[in-house]
């Protein structure tokens, strides 16, 4: 599932025309996340997603509001859910 992940990153990651280290700190975030916690696959979208979220805080210029990354999600994850998740 960790490469299905990846690969609908890569797609939000162009689509949002973001600069390549986002994307390469969004993976290292999810595979330290993975590496230390068990979770359940239906959760998996909302790890990526919030990953992709700190590391366009840290790499990015301007950075997308959490709505954005609710709506990428097709509204999957709430904005409150996505906060609560970074935390």
């Amino acid at each position: 599932m960790r490469i299905v992940l990846i690969n609908w990153l890569v797609d939000v990651h162009y689509k949002m025309e973001l600069i390549p280290e986002t994307l390469f700190l969004t993976v290292n975030i999810i595979d330290r996340y993975l590496s230390k916690v068990n979770i359940h696959r239906k959760k998996l979208q909302l790890i990526g997603i919030v990953a992709l979220m700190i590391a366009c805080k840290f790499e990015e210029m301007l950075s997308p509001e959490t709505s954005d990354f609710s709506k990428i999600t097709d509204n999957t994850f709430s904005v409150k859910r996505i906060i609560d998740m970074e935390k």
